[in-house]
């Protein structure tokens, strides 16, 4: 199949200037192995979005993923900063990409906020892996969007031993 008729391919240039090349099988495989796999993998996160868009629910891996980038935060000032924006962009009710969490949890985020610390999304984060490990998780590997990626690699690997 190639680039240009490739649906899969057009998602991932519109994503991330055509990822699709460098995706292997392999890793495509190893996604179905656990959801660990697929949301530490080089390319899963980026295609697992692709997916949670359609299911309009990619609130929860940005915001997965934003936290991941928050811990990484070393200065206390940007800390503060960038968790006044996790907050009102994910947390807050009526946010605009608001997550799905429990009233204690955004009670908790709330008062950490105040004096926000490495963990202070620790718990949200827990719940929205969670949320997506045990709902959009399998329907993403039931997908025709995995299968049809799977199906795709699978036909690229089998052209290039035959050629």
């Amino acid at each position: 199949m190639s680039p240009n008729t490739c649906w899969l391919c057009k998602i991932c240039r519109e994503e991330e200037n055509g990822i699709s090349s460098k995706l292997s099988l392999e890793e495509v495989l190893q996604w179905s192995q656990s959801f660990e796999k697929l949301i530490t993998s080089k390319y899963g996160p980026m295609i697992y979005k692709t997916y949670l868009k359609t299911e309009h629910s990619d609130e929860n891996i940005e915001f997965w993923l934003a936290c991941e980038d928050y811990k990484k935060i070393t200065s206390q000032r940007k800390r503060i900063s960038v968790a006044r924006k996790l907050f009102t962009s994910y947390i807050e009710p009526q946010a605009p990409n608001e997550i799905n969490i429990d009233s204690p949890a955004r009670k908790a985020i709330l008062r950490n906020i105040q004096e926000p610390t490495q963990s202070c999304f620790d718990e949200a984060q827990r719940i929205i892996y969670m949320h997506m490990e045990r709902d959009s998780y399998p329907r993403f590997l039931e997908s025709k969007f995995y299968q049809k990626l799977k199906h795709s690699l699978q036909t690229n690997d089998n052209n290039s031993m035959i050629n």
